[in-house]
């Protein structure tokens, strides 16, 4: 049961990472990469407040482990950074870095600490 909530999480996960990264290219250009930073901070903010809640194993799988994991990207992110510092941009790529680990992890600690609060 738990592999099964962990792939239905994906499979809305994916293609919303996909959908938010094509629309902010096209609203934003592609001159640094917003939709990754979006998606992960995104991410980071639900599984902050995923695991604030009192939810059973299975909630967990679908929303924290399945959606989150499929929202977040590690690999593209790391791509992105790559990318940037081949083509020159290592000030873009610098700072991408830098917002990705502050806000990520900001993102989570607010989920995580406003949720408590919210709930006790």
């Amino acid at each position: 049961m738990t592999t099964l909530m962990v792939a239905l999480g994906a499979a809305v996960g994916a293609p919303l990472r996909f959908l938010v990264d094509l629309f902010l290219k096209r609203r934003l250009g592609e001159d640094f990469p917003w939709g990754t930073l979006a998606v992960n901070v995104a991410g980071s903010l639900v599984l902050g407040v995923v695991m604030a809640l009192p939810l059973p194993a299975e909630a967990t799988a679908l929303l924290g482990v399945g959606f989150c994991g499929a929202l977040t990207t590690y690999s593209t992110f790391a791509y992105e950074t790559v990318q940037l510092t081949r083509t020159g941009a290592r000030l873009r790529a610098l700072i991408s870095v830098l917002a990705h680990l502050v806000a990520g992890l900001g993102a989570a600690w607010c989920g995580l600490h406003l949720t408590a609060l919210l709930l006790f």
